[in-house]
């Protein structure tokens, strides 16, 4: 938990002392199957975490936004008729991106004072992007009385991110982070965003999330090469049966329909969504039947498949699932978000959690040169007001 005083300390040193500031949360979230689906209309089963963006805000007299933030150096004075406006490539415009939209939506923006402090390593697939967009979102729609619900400022801050930011992402992030339930993981169903909070018994069992602390940047990495691909598979399907996403095919249809794709590379994209989508269903149904272990399998599984078939994976990511397979307490593991780098979320033994660690870092190290980022982490709820 993040020290509030100390954030406030922060915001009254940076911006004066004129009233006290409102303090809101939006958690991180980690995905604990169902990767690369989202944007295909598939299933996902994510869950927010402890993890998250504080976000301190007050109501100033001057006509600009003020934007402060713990973790980056950079800082900004956007006047209110500018909100449109991107600034460069900087952090200031995913919550940009939510003011506009909300603006859009009718909201009566008035000059504002903002201070971020995130404890989710920015870049490392964990939805900070995501957990930023919200808490704005959340934050301002409070305070200004814009009355919309909860489901509206996901879409908002999906937009923002998609429209305003350029980052071509699916509605899994925004959806976990405003919808999220403490210890429940959220089946969501991306094309008709009905879902189902699942409770998330792990009986003996603890969710660990290593950090490969390898760099990487969305935006630059071919996240949206793979769209392009999907959208390619889904051209040659509809040349005999009508769909609009890789999201409406089970595997069964899949495979009578694959040889309409001639492309092998774009063959194994679309094979990739359509089985990662049935190992949803079947995790769901691990989860709510208490068979953790089968559940661990279909881990390793969709980390198989996201290595071979969809190719997002690479050398820091696979090293870590590998060792994971080796360590006695692990029951799955595989990689979360986009890939490239970032995380992997792995299922292990409670009173093994510290020799898991210990054991992942030293053949992780060994082989990347790289010191690896554990959390354990704890399931929390979604964006609120502190």
């Amino acid at each position: 938990m993040m020290d509030i005083q100390k954030l406030k300390d922060e915001f009254v040193s940076l911006y004066g002392s004129a009233g006290q500031p409102e303090v809101y949360f939006a958690p991180g979230r980690v995905n604990l199957i169902g990767e690369h689906t989202d944007y295909n209309g598939g299933y996902v089963f994510p869950c927010a975490l402890n993890y998250g963006t504080y976000m301190l805000v007050r109501r100033n007299a001057a006509s600009t936004i003020r934007f402060a933030s713990t973790n980056f150096e950079f800082k900004t004075e956007v006047p209110l008729d500018n909100i449109s406006k991107k600034v460069d490539n900087q952090w200031v415009n995913y919550p940009l991106g939510v003011i506009n939209e909300l603006v859009d939506q009718g909201m009566n923006m008035e000059g504002i004072d903002l201070l971020f402090s995130g404890d989710i390593p920015n870049g490392a697939g964990l939805s900070s992007s995501a957990s930023i967009e919200m808490v704005t979102a959340f934050a301002l729609n409070a305070m200004f009385g814009v009355k919309l619900t909860a489901l509206d400022l996901v879409k908002i801050s999906q937009r923002a991110e998609n429209e305003f930011v350029g980052m071509n992402c699916g509605i899994m992030d925004q959806f976990a982070v405003g919808m999220g339930k403490k210890d429940h993981a959220v089946f969501l169903n991306c094309d008709t965003l009905e879902y189902d909070l699942v409770p998330l018994a792990l009986q003996g069992y603890r969710l660990v999330i290593t950090n490969t602390n390898k760099k990487r940047k969305l935006t630059d990495s071919k996240y949206n090469e793979r769209r392009a691909e999907c959208e390619k598979a889904v051209a040659y399907i509809n040349r005999k049966r009508s769909i609009r996403n890789l999201g409406e095919l089970s595997l069964a249809e899949f495979e009578q329909l694959q040889n309409l794709i001639p492309d092998e590379t774009i063959r194994k994209r679309a094979y990739h969504v359509v089985s990662e989508d049935a190992r949803v269903l079947e995790a769901v149904h691990a989860l709510k039947t208490g068979n953790l272990v089968f559940f661990g399998e279909l881990m390793y599984a969709s980390h198989d498949s996201l290595r071979d078939n969809y190719e997002v994976t690479g050398f820091e990511l696979d090293t870590l699932v590998e060792e994971a397979r080796k360590i006695p307490g692990a029951i799955g593991s595989r990689m979360t978000g986009a890939g490239f780098g970032g995380c992997t979320v792995s299922l292990v033994q409670k009173d093994m959690t510290g020799p898991f660690m210990e054991q992942l870092e030293n053949a992780y190290t060994r082989k990347t040169g790289l010191k690896p980022g554990f959390y354990v982490a704890e399931v929390g709820d979604g964006a609120k007001k502190l």
